[in-house]
């Protein structure tokens, strides 16, 4: 008898027998699986100036990265501010200002700003972006999380700045926190705005948390979700853990859903290309990951992209256009 190769994800589902389910549901959310939307999180509110010379801070450059991306192939940039002087995540709007402004003067590409902000950032500071440039889209955590990046302190013996080991350690006892309450009202403001919310999804819990913003009436189908993986406090960077998320949601939401995924740290490219095997998107860049390879710092967020590009057209696909992308995630059109 010939053994099967393929390691199953889970004891109830074989992926070869699902293949065809995926296929299916992706045609009837009317997904062109040829077309892969590529994100790229240009500089994040995770990583630090001393992990990579490479790592984008100042306004001009945070954009001008944005903009190389997009020439690259991304059709999305995620964008987070940071203090120009010590590379500190800030939700100063006026240093948005300066970023958003340069992007839109030289590229189409979507900008989705996000709402996450950083470490020790109130509700209110987070969701001032909403207000003030009404992007096409942002980001929007479905929950609340433990978020810990203390585990970084021991990869570096000296850093540039002292915010650096002070914030990392802070995460130790820090919690992200979306409440009910806070997810009610953000979902007003991103209405109120006209902006698209990508739907941050940490953890199974966050799905059933959307489930009850929907039942509610407070979010509408179709919903853009971006699977987030390998935070630690969140869900894991396995092939186990993002067949979770997605049947999950295949469960809970059926046909009313696009999706993209993250692959925080080592393990981005593998997550990635997962994604786009079971008709999905995905997103690189120096938030998430500072490597091109093992031992290999990109150069770029433009690089990242590069590579990924490379092995989505690899694979048979497309690489989706910021036009593309406005078009399969409904941007533009009321939700």
């Amino acid at each position: 008898m010939r053994r099967c190769s393929v390691v199953c994800p889970s004891l109830n589902v074989c992926p070869l027998l699902e293949e065809k389910t995926f296929t299916a549901n992706a045609q009837k959310k009317g997904t062109d699986m040829s077309k892969v939307i590529i994100t790229a999180a240009i500089t994040g509110g995770i990583h630090t100036p001393t992990m990579s010379p490479y790592l984008p801070y100042k306004p001009d450059d945070i954009a001008d990265q944005a903009i190389e991306a997009g020439k690259a192939g991304a059709a999305v940039v995620h964008i987070h501010a940071r203090d120009p002087e010590t590379g500190k995540p800030t939700p100063d709007l006026e240093i948005y200002a300066r970023i958003v402004e340069r992007i839109r003067a030289a590229s189409d590409v979507l900008i989705c700003i996000t709402t996450g902000g950083g470490a020790g950032q109130s509700v209110e500071e987070r969701t001032a972006v909403l207000p003030r440039f009404k992007p096409e889209l942002a980001s929007f955590n479905m929950g609340s999380i433990n978020f810990g990046l203390h585990p970084l302190l021991d990869k570096y013996e000296k850093f540039q700045h002292a915010w650096e080991p002070e914030w990392l350690e802070f995460s130790r006892s820090w919690v992200f926190a979306n409440t009910f309450k806070d997810l009610e009202r953000i979902c007003e403001l991103f209405k109120e705005s006209g902006t698209k919310p990508e739907l941050e999804i940490y953890d199974v819990g966050h799905l059933y948390n959307l489930k009850y913003l929907l039942d509610k009436g407070l979010l509408k189908t179709p919903v853009y979700l971006q699977f987030v993986t390998g935070i630690l406090g969140g869900i894991a960077a396995t092939p186990y853990d993002l067949m979770t998320l997605h049947q999950t949601a295949e469960r809970l939401l059926g046909n009313d859903y696009k999706w993209s995924v993250i692959g925080a740290g080592k393990d981005q490219f593998k997550i990635c290309t997962m994604g786009a095997l079971l008709g999905g998107n995905c997103r690189v860049g120096l938030e998430d990951n500072l490597f091109l390879s093992k031992g290999r710092l990109a150069k770029s967020n433009g690089e990242q992209v590069a590579k990924m590009k490379g092995i989505v057209e690899t694979l048979g696909y497309e690489t989706a256009t910021p036009g593309d992308a406005r078009e399969i995630l409904g941007i533009g059109k009321a939700w």
